[in-house]
């Protein structure tokens, strides 16, 4: 019995709590691809906050199984970056992208990718109405001006190669696991802001 009191009780209870928190609260997940970069580098570890409050500009990751008709058996597991919350608007024009008519300050990303990476093949004006009139996107998700009550919609930081939002629609809130947070440990400052406090100027001044 004191064996058990005092080595048996202690661990459980431990092993207990840390399930607990990986369930509920906190986990780490290890990013998958090109398709943050440069904040997030392909096979780096993050930690994910699963009881966060999403706002714009934060970085999430979500089950994409039910969201991209063309997502990959294995790697079902996306990480973008909200734009659009519900309600919004979000439209591009010229480098230059608008959420509700207010620019949004993209100084997270290159120029190119402001430019180039987020036109590919929408061209150089495109909004939420243009996106979802197309074929690519799902049929629940078309013909939307605005960003529908219980979804978001994201985009990749590195625009080029994302597949994101412009492609596939809208994200149900009730896919989306949790709030990407980079840890204090990672040298690189630039990234931590841009990640961890991507919401705080969402929208130029």
């Amino acid at each position: 019995m004191k064996f058990f009191k005092e080595w048996v009780v202690p661990i459980a209870s431990t092993m207990i709590i840390v399930v607990l928190i990986r369930s509920f609260l906190f986990t780490f997940v290890t990013v998958s691809g090109p398709s943050m970069q440069p904040n997030l580098q392909d096979k780096e570890k993050v930690i994910l906050n699963k009881i966060a409050t999403y706002r714009r500009g934060d970085v999430i990751v979500f089950n994409a199984k039910n969201e991209d008709p063309r997502y990959r058996a294995g790697d079902d597991k996306y990480v973008k970056r909200i734009i659009g919350l519900p309600g919004d608007t979000v439209e591009y024009k010229s480098s230059n992208l608008y959420v509700n008519g207010k620019k949004v300050n993209q100084s997270f990303i290159s120029l190119s990718e402001r430019s180039q990476g987020t036109e590919m093949s929408f061209g150089n004006t495109w909004t939420l109405k243009t996106l979802s009139s197309g074929t690519l996107w799902q049929k629940k998700d078309r013909n939307h001006t605005t960003v529908p009550k219980g979804t978001y919609f994201v985009m990749g930081d590195h625009r080029s190669v994302s597949n994101d939002g412009r492609y596939f629609g809208f994200i149900d809130k009730n896919h989306v696991i949790g709030k990407v947070v980079v840890p204090f440990w990672n040298s690189d400052s630039t990234a931590k802001k841009n990640v961890n406090q991507g919401s705080n100027n969402f929208f130029s001044k």
